[in-house]
């Protein structure tokens, strides 16, 4: 079920909640199309890029060539990209493999093997990035869009992506998609359920730390600021003695969250905290509104329409109030640079709300849920994440972890083809359920 068509009873109002806080909302009707690529060879049937065109050929080669192809293009190109073209956007999508690459300038394996190579040649570590849907593709997981725009393009955060990490992305599954007809030729399409996971790799591909959802500029740039001196140390290290270091690293970060949590708790005063251990293990598939308020920026996209698919679903986070007052004392780490602000005002998005002052709501209330959905993955899922590293618990392959990681924190689990959107105790009175293949 990768796709669904919602025909609404009411008209507008529909609409207009869906909107939030306004990111693009429509899908392009010109996305670069690419297939199962490996690092060797680009497939491109986008009508912006010809497969026979000299740009598609010169693609073809630069991407064989990694980072440094992508250097080239960007030299040779240069002058194009002040302004880029359709065709511009498109090849350089499809060499870096990630949409909007023009803002972000990075180059991301799709190959894990390939990028474990070049990371044992580099020196460098491993940034593996886990989501729902293709990185190069519009409409993958909504906080792997948000990625595209708040983190990719941010100028530090490209440097740094840029001059100490391979980069490398995996589908773990494609993202599932509903189309709101409207009756009258207009559609809506979104992404719906889904999370996303940036992985800290050693060159052999062994996890090192783990950065969960969506995080702010500064507190991204921090987490790989802080991989970079964990993993330095951690190869310093004979082998026999690196899995104690981590067990200990490990430890030592959970203090750490706790000293920091309680000083937060002190700061504002709050004498009665939100649970930071949530349970994550239960007898029955878990539905996607509860996973979907896991992520508190992406709920705001999904939730609208994930509650008029299912019953009983929680429209808001458990203890919102007291979380935003503490996501308010990390309000200025959200904040947006211009690189991404120009990305944000470069796509098509439609609001009711014509006012001189529209896109600085937008941009306020958007980098307000980034700081809440920060603060709540750095303590309660990154936190998880920390001890099972302590245990020893399914750490040492990515994989197992990423299973791990999906099935009991982002409540997605590979089991439920569905992804809780078919709930087995909730009669729908549709033939099959309204299940089409």
């Amino acid at each position: 079920m990768n796709s669904q068509i919602i025909k609404p009873i009411v008209q507008s109002a529909v609409l207009i909640t869906l909107m939030n806080f306004g990111l693009p909302q429509t899908a392009y009707t010109k996305t670069p199309k690419v297939g199962n690529i490996g690092e060797s060879s680009v497939t491109n049937s986008s009508t912006n890029l010809p497969t026979n065109s000299k740009l598609a050929q010169e693609v073809v080669t630069l991407r064989k060539q990694g980072a440094s192809g992508l250097e080239k293009f960007l030299k040779t190109h240069a002058q194009e990209l002040k302004n880029p073209s359709p065709q511009i956007r498109a090849a350089l999508d499809t060499l870096c493999q990630q949409r909007d690459c023009h803002a972000s300038k990075l180059y991301w394996y799709t190959d894990l093997e390939q990028a474990k190579a070049a990371a044992k040649a580099s020196g460098k570590p491993i940034l593996s990035l886990r989501l729902l849907g293709r990185l190069d593709q519009d409409l993958s997981c909504a906080n792997s869009r948000f990625f595209r725009v708040a983190l990719y393009p941010n100028a530090a955060i490209s440097q740094e992506l840029r001059d100490r990490f391979i980069l490398h992305w995996q589908s773990v599954r494609p993202a599932p998609k509903i189309t709101i007809d409207y009756g009258d030729g207009r559609k809506l399409e979104r992404t719906i359920t889904g999370n996303s996971i940036h992985y800290i790799l050693d060159a052999a591909g062994r996890p090192i730390d783990a950065i969960p959802g969506l995080y702010s500029p500064v507190a991204f740039l921090k987490q790989l600021q802080k991989s970079q001196q964990t993993i330095s140390e951690y190869n310093k290290l004979s082998p026999e003695k690196r899995e104690a270091y981590l067990k200990n690293h490990h430890q030592g970060s959970i203090q750490a969250l706790q000293t920091q949590w309680l000083a937060d708790l002190n700061k504002l005063g709050i004498n009665n905290p939100p649970r930071l251990i949530e349970s994550t293990r239960t007898n029955s598939t878990p539905n996607a509104g509860v996973a979907g308020n896991i992520a508190y920026a992406k709920s705001r996209v999904e939730m609208p329409v994930v509650s008029r698919i299912e019953a009983n679903t929680p429209t808001d986070i458990t203890d919102a109030a007291t979380w935003n007052r503490i996501a308010q004392l990390y309000l200025a780490d959200a904040k947006l640079d211009q690189n991404s602000l120009a990305l944000i005002q470069s796509k098509k998005f439609y609001t009711n709300n014509q006012s001189p002052n529209a896109l600085q709501r937008l941009r306020n209330n958007f980098e307000t849920a980034m700081a809440l959905d920060t603060v709540r993955n750095e303590y309660i899922l990154h936190r998880q994440i920390h001890q099972w590293f302590v245990e020893g618990r399914d750490t040492v392959n990515v994989n197992q972890l990423n299973e791990k990681v999906y099935s009991q924190l982002f409540l997605t689990p590979n089991s439920d083809p569905w992804l809780g959107l078919l709930p087995s105790d909730v009669y729908s009175a549709i033939d099959n359920d309204g299940v089409r293949k």
